[in-house]
């Protein structure tokens, strides 16, 4: 079992910046892709942003790349969103995932922390 706790999102205006962060707990592992999505209201989730598990590939959503951008702490076994130049469209509650094997699907999911827009 892995845990997953996100932090670090709030109110912001436009233009501004956040940086969520993602600690993981339980059976821990720097062998894993760690992954940010997002979900807004009446909407389905999305993908945001992903770092595979030696942190030299990330991928992002064309909607954030130059935007934002994913890191890892291996030692500290957390993941980073910084998110700069927010837009309202970015307002969702955002949630990192883990995929334990490679090609598959991610199969634990945090809670979720809210990120608010305003214009």
């Amino acid at each position: 079992q892995v845990q997953l706790v996100e932090s670090g999102g709030g109110l912001v205006q436009a233009g501004g910046s956040l940086r969520l962060s993602c600690a993981a707990s339980g059976r821990t592992s720097s062998s894993y892709d760690m992954g940010w999505f997002r979900q807004a209201p009446g909407k389905e989730r999305e993908f945001v942003a992903a770092i595979n598990r030696n942190s030299v590939i990330t991928s992002y959503a064309n909607s954030v790349k130059g935007r934002f951008t994913i890191s890892r702490d291996t030692a500290k076994n957390t993941v980073y969103l910084q998110m700069n130049s927010l837009k309202p469209e970015d307002t969702a509650v955002y949630y990192c995932a883990v995929r334990t094997v490679p090609g598959k699907d991610y199969d634990y999911w945090g809670q979720g922390t809210q990120v608010t827009v305003s214009s």
